[in-house]
């Protein structure tokens, strides 16, 4: 671990002594799915109120152990595919803009939506994938399906204002369509591009319920956002070995948000690499927390 990385771990736990403990998954509206396959991971540390933790992360265990192929098929009993009967891969049609998506769900009159933005060299295949990632995209769907929601994974056809004005647009489609119920952004890698550029939009802040950035860059500007300053929740996941985006600096930014009152959380996968916070996610204890806030 470098010295930069020790003193962050040191700065935010409580405790360094690992204890077997679920996520801060808790109780919300999403009812469990799985939960004895992801939510079960051990907390090697708790800080700041809670807020916090650092997750032990184990490559052989976590990648060989759990999948077939590594990183290609994940083992069998992590996953389900009944939501492929309410699965389409569509495009979206709104303000004049036209998306291609991957819809898991209702398309109208959904409890509540989550839509996910991948990253560079990614489309909307990467999040309607049930067997990468650990089957984590496949959980997610299922939770989606399972409490009366709608999961969408567009493609992103820019990192820059022309694909936040996609994603600000499927925002509001999806909040339109389901009658004005919580509608959730989660943006990996370079993904967190968009959800930066929709968080200073003040239209589609209003229409949003919060957001989950995994594995995301460092926007100085996000803590002068519409979002932030709406207080809108935010969930912060990391590896602590990231060597494009630094967990560094994600850490110091959920820091400075926690100072002054944003309600926001950041989980930190200690000797997670880049994917990590794909693969690993607590989905459940995610949009259960944003959900209550």
């Amino acid at each position: 671990m470098s010295t930069a990385l020790f003193t962050f771990c040191t700065l935010f736990c409580l405790s360094v002594a690992a204890m077997p403990a679920q996520a801060q998954t808790g109780g919300g509206p999403l009812k469990p799915f799985k939960d004895d396959l992801f939510s079960n991971q051990t907390v090697l540390s708790t800080g700041d109120g809670g807020a916090s933790q650092v997750i032990d992360y184990q490559e052989m265990r976590d990648i060989n152990g759990r999948d077939d192929t590594p990183e290609r098929r994940v083992k069998r009993q992590y996953v389900d595919l009944a939501p492929k009967r309410v699965q389409e891969m569509e495009t979206v049609s709104v303000a004049g803009r036209s998306i291609d998506v991957g819809r898991v769900g209702q398309p109208s009159g959904q409890a509540f939506t989550v839509i996910f933005i991948h990253g560079r060299g990614g489309d909307r295949r990467l999040g309607m994938n049930d067997y990468t990632f650990g089957g984590n995209f496949n959980r997610l769907k299922n939770l989606a399906v399972e409490n009366g929601g709608t999961y969408y994974a567009p493609s992103v056809k820019s990192f820059d204002q022309n694909g936040v004005a996609d994603i600000a647009a499927l925002i509001s489609d999806a909040k339109a369509k389901s009658g004005g119920k919580p509608v959730i952004l989660a943006c990996a890698s370079m993904g967190s591009f968009i959800c930066y550029g929709v968080s200073r939009d003040a239209a589609a802040v209003a229409n949003l319920k919060g957001m989950a950035l995994l594995g995301g860059a460092v926007d100085p500007d996000f803590p002068k956002s519409a979002f932030i300053k709406a207080k809108k929740p935010v969930w912060f996941t990391h590896g602590s070995q990231d060597s494009v985006y630094s967990a560094d600096q994600q850490g110091s930014t959920f820091r400075g948000l926690l100072k002054t009152g944003v309600p926001t959380r950041f989980t930190l996968y200690q000797s997670g690499t880049h994917g990590t916070p794909v693969r690993m996610t607590d989905w459940r204890a995610v949009l259960n927390w944003i959900l209550a806030h």
